[in-house]
């Protein structure tokens, strides 16, 4: 699997809070990530499980806003 890799920079001019482009969608997703009870505590000893847990997690958002679209 081939991944790109996009760096944003900062505007040079920019005071304060100014919001970058995408990632925004970054911190939005692990924000509902996070809203996952058992991804919220490292617990798990194996990486292989603790992915599948993630997997999990992934599918039901995904389920989640297919079935309930807003």
């Amino acid at each position: 699997a081939r991944v790109d890799l996009e760096i944003v920079k900062r505007l040079g001019h920019a005071k304060g809070f100014v919001v970058l482009p995408k990632r925004w969608i970054v911190e939005r997703t692990l924000a509902w990530l996070g809203r996952c009870r058992r991804l919220a505590k490292d617990l798990e000893c194996l990486n292989r499980k603790a992915l599948a847990f993630l997997r999990l997690a992934s599918i039901r958002l995904m389920l989640r806003k297919l079935c309930n679209p807003a």
